[in-house]
C-alpha cells in the first residue's frame, strides 16, 4: 500500500508539474521580431517570395521575410526599412534580396545595379551584411554606404563617418574607412583598389531627403521610436486628445463607410503566417500596433500609452465565424470574417507554438486590459470563448470573404457586413483556411522579372544559406507541390560561394590579408576603372525611360489608389516638362471610394483642421495649451 501511495503521489506531482509548465508556456511572452518592411516604391518594382511561381508587383507596407527578392525595373526605385533609422534603397535596374535576419544581424544580397544603405543607428554587436558577386561587405557603424555592382567590378563608397569590412572571394579582408571608395574586381586573386570617395550626385541627395523625413516627424512624439511609419501619419491625418484614450490619430481622406482592415489583402508569411498588408500609404503602424476605436462617428487609431518595447503583430484583428453555421456575410456567402480590435482588447494569436495560439494576449500593449467593456487585472484568467469584441457590433465593421478566396484576392470594401441578426464566434487557434502559392502575393498582379543573367549570378557569403529558405526554394515546405524548378528557384538557384571563417582557415598562398591601413599616400593597386555606363547625374531622374514607365503605370488598371494629377511623388522631383497622367476611363476602382485625395492645402498633423460638415472633430487638439499655463500667461483659459 505504501508503494502504491508513493506512486500515486508521484503521478499527481508529475501531473501538476506538467499542467503548470503548460500554463507557464501559455502565459509567457513569445518573441515577436519586427520584420523589415517595404516602405516606398516608385515606378516598376516587382518582388519574389520563395515558393512562388513568378514575380508579382510590389506593394508598400509589405512585411518582408528571408528570401524575398526585389527588382526595380524601368524608372523604378524602392526603399526597405529595417530599423527606426535604417534603410536600404535600390535604384532602377537593381536586384536586391533579403537573405536572412536574426537578433544581431541582417543580411542582403545585391547581384546587379546600385543600392545604398543609410544606417542611422546600430546597437553594439549588430551588423548589416551585403553579399555581392565580388565580395561581402560587413557594416557595424552608423553611416551612409553606397554599392554599385557592375558586370566586371563592384564599388563600395562610405560617407558620414561610415566604416565597414570587405571580404573578397579569395578570403582577403580589408577595412574600409570614412570617405573611401573600394573597388573590387573579379579574378584570381581578386583585385582591390582604394580611392577617395567621389562627389555626391542626385542619387545621394535623394537618399538624404528620404532620411530627413524621419527626423522631422510630428507623430513620433506619440509613438515609441521603434515603430515604423510615423512620418507617413503626418501627411494623412491629425492627432487629437480624447478622454480615456489619450492621444489618438484620425485619418482624413477616407470614405464614410470605410473601416479598418477593409482595403488591402492577406499574405502568407513564413513566421507569422497570415499577415495583413494595407493599401493606404500610411498603412503600417495603425495595423500592426495599437487599437482602433469609434469616436463620435469617426474611426480613430489609439496607440495607447508609450511603452518601452512595443511588439509587432501581423494584424490586430479578431477572426470570427457564424456561431450557428450561417455565413458571416449572407449575400456574398463568406464564411470567415475579421474585425479590428477595440480599446484594450486582447488578440487571439493564430501564429506561434500550439500553446501560444488562441490564448488572449496583450503583448506590447501598455494600456488597460479590457474584456467585454470591463477593465480587468493582468492576473485575471480570460477564456477566449467568452470574449465579445466591441467593434463587432458596429455597422460595416466586420469584413468577410469566402474561405477559398482568403489570401488569394484583394479585399473590397463592399464585403463589409451590415450588422444584422448573425451571431459570431471568435476563432481561437489556427484559421480555418488553407494557403496556396497565390497566398504568397495575396492576389497581386504579375510583375516584371529581372534579366535571367542576374538570377544565375552567384554571390560571395561568409555564412551558409538559410535552411528554411532552401526548403522553400525547392518547393517542399508544408506540403506545397513543387512546380517548374527553373521558375520557382530562379532568384536563389545560384547558391552563394561560402567562404571559410578567418579564424578557421588561413589565407591561401599569395593572398595575404591586406593591412587595415596603409601609410599615407596610398596608391591604387590597379588603374581606375572606366566610368560606368550608367548615368550618374541628376538628369537620370528625368530620363525618358523613367517618364515612359510612369506613363505606362498610369494607363494600367490600378490595384491601389493612383496619385492625383499635379501631385509629385513623395521624395521625388517632378520634371518641369513632365506630362500629366491621362484621365481614367470607365468606372473608378473600388479603392478610390475608400481613399479620397486631400487638397494640397490640407494642414499637417497637429496644426488643426476645419470642422467637417458643420460638426466638430472628436477630442481636443494636441497642440492646445493647458488652461493653467494660459492663466499664468495672463490670458483667459
Amino acid at each position: 500500500m505504501n508503494d502504491l501511495r508513493r506512486i500515486g503521489l508521484m503521478s499527481l506531482f508529475l501531473l501538476f508539474f506538467l499542467v503548470g509548465s503548460a500554463a507557464a508556456a501559455a502565459g509567457a511572452e513569445l518573441p515577436s521580431p519586427t520584420p523589415p518592411r517595404l516602405s516606398f516604391i516608385d515606378g516598376d518594382v516587382s518582388y519574389w517570395r520563395p515558393g512562388a511561381d513568378d514575380w508579382a508587383e510590389a506593394q508598400p507596407n509589405l512585411a518582408l521575410a528571408a528570401g524575398d527578392a526585389f527588382y526595380a525595373g524601368d524608372g523604378g526605385r524602392l526603399e526597405v526599412q529595417f530599423g527606426a533609422r535604417n534603410f536600404a534603397r535600390a535604384d532602377e535596374g537593381s536586384e536586391l534580396s533579403l537573405t536572412a535576419q536574426d537578433e544581431r544581424a541582417i543580411r542582403f544580397k545585391l547581384t546587379r545595379g546600385r543600392a545604398s544603405f543609410d544606417i542611422g543607428g546600430l546597437a553594439a554587436g549588430d551588423t548589416v551584411e551585403v553579399s555581392t558577386p565580388d565580395a561581402v561587405f560587413a557594416i557595424a557603424h552608423p553611416g551612409y554606404y553606397r554599392l554599385e555592382v557592375g558586370a566586371d567590378d563592384t564599388h563600395f563608397i562610405t560617407r558620414r563617418g561610415g566604416e565597414a569590412t570587405v571580404t573578397t572571394a579569395d578570403g582577403r579582408v580589408l577595412s574600409v574607412y570614412p570617405s573611401e571608395d573600394i573597388a573590387v574586381a573579379a579574378g584570381t586573386p581578386a583585385r582591390l583598389a582604394v580611392y577617395d570617395a567621389p562627389a555626391t550626385d542626385g542619387w545621394d541627395r535623394w537618399n538624404d531627403e528620404r532620411s530627413e523625413r524621419v527626423g522631422e516627424s510630428i507623430s513620433a512624439r506619440y509613438l515609441p521610436p521603434s515603430i515604423y511609419g510615423a512620418d507617413e501619419l503626418d501627411h494623412a491625418g491629425l492627432w487629437r486628445v480624447a478622454p480615456g484614450y489619450g492621444a489618438v490619430w484620425i485619418p482624413y481622406g477616407v470614405s464614410a463607410d470605410w473601416a479598418p482592415y477593409s482595403t488591402g489583402y492577406w499574405v502568407w508569411d513564413p513566421y507569422y503566417e497570415w499577415t495583413w498588408v494595407d493599401e493606404a500609404p500610411w498603412g503600417w503602424a495603425p495595423f500592426h500596433y495599437g487599437r482602433w476605436i469609434r469616436l463620435d462617428g469617426s474611426w480613430a487609431w489609439a496607440p495607447g500609452p508609450v511603452v518601452r518595447r512595443p511588439l509587432y503583430a501581423p494584424a490586430l484583428v479578431a477572426f470570427v465565424v457564424g456561431s450557428d453555421g450561417t455565413p458571416v456575410h449572407p449575400v456574398a456567402g463568406a464564411e470567415l470574417g475579421w474585425v479590428a480590435l477595440g480599446w484594450g482588447e486582447p488578440v487571439l494569436p493564430w501564429w506561434g507554438p500550439a500553446a501560444y495560439r488562441g490564448q488572449p494576449r496583450w503583448s506590447g500593449w501598455g494600456g488597460p486590459r479590457v474584456v467585454n467593456n470591463v477593465v480587468i487585472r493582468p492576473t485575471t484568467v480570460v477564456h477566449a470563448r467568452d470574449i465579445r469584441f466591441r467593434n463587432a457590433s458596429l455597422p460595416r465593421a466586420i469584413v468577410a470573404v469566402p474561405a477559398d478566396k482568403f489570401g488569394r484576392e484583394r479585399i473590397h470594401p463592399d464585403l463589409a457586413h451590415e450588422h444584422g441578426d448573425v451571431r459570431f464566434t471568435p476563432v481561437h487557434g489556427r484559421l480555418p483556411v488553407a494557403r496556396a502559392r497565390a497566398s504568397l502575393f495575396g492576389g497581386a498582379p504579375k510583375g516584371v522579372a529581372p534579366p535571367r543573367a542576374s538570377l544565375s549570378r552567384p554571390v560571395v557569403s561568409v555564412r551558409a544559406p538559410d535552411e528554411a529558405v532552401a526548403r522553400a526554394v525547392s518547393g517542399r515546405r508544408d506540403g506545397v507541390a513543387p512546380k517548374a524548378r527553373e521558375r520557382v528557384s530562379a532568384p536563389l538557384e545560384a547558391g552563394p560561394r561560402t567562404l571559410p571563417r578567418r579564424s578557421d582557415a588561413a589565407a591561401a598562398p599569395g593572398t595575404r590579408p591586406l593591412p587595415f591601413r596603409q601609410s599615407e599616400g596610398r596608391t591604387p593597386m590597379s588603374p581606375p576603372p572606366p566610368p560606368s555606363p550608367r548615368v550618374r547625374d541628376e538628369a537620370r531622374a528625368q530620363s525618358p525611360a523613367r517618364e515612359d514607365a510612369t506613363r505606362r503605370r498610369a494607363e494600367r488598371p490600378a490595384a491601389r489608389p493612383e496619385r492625383p494629377a499635379g501631385m509629385p511623388s513623395p521624395g521625388r522631383p517632378t520634371p518641369p516638362d513632365a506630362q500629366p497622367p491621362r484621365p481614367r476611363t470607365g468606372p473608378p476602382p473600388v479603392i478610390e471610394r475608400a481613399f479620397r485625395p486631400e487638397p494640397a492645402s490640407a494642414p499637417r498633423a497637429g496644426e488643426g483642421r476645419p470642422e467637417r460638415a458643420g460638426r466638430p472633430l472628436p477630442g481636443e487638439p494636441v497642440n492646445r495649451p493647458h488652461g493653467r499655463r494660459d492663466r499664468e500667461n495672463g490670458s483667459p483659459p
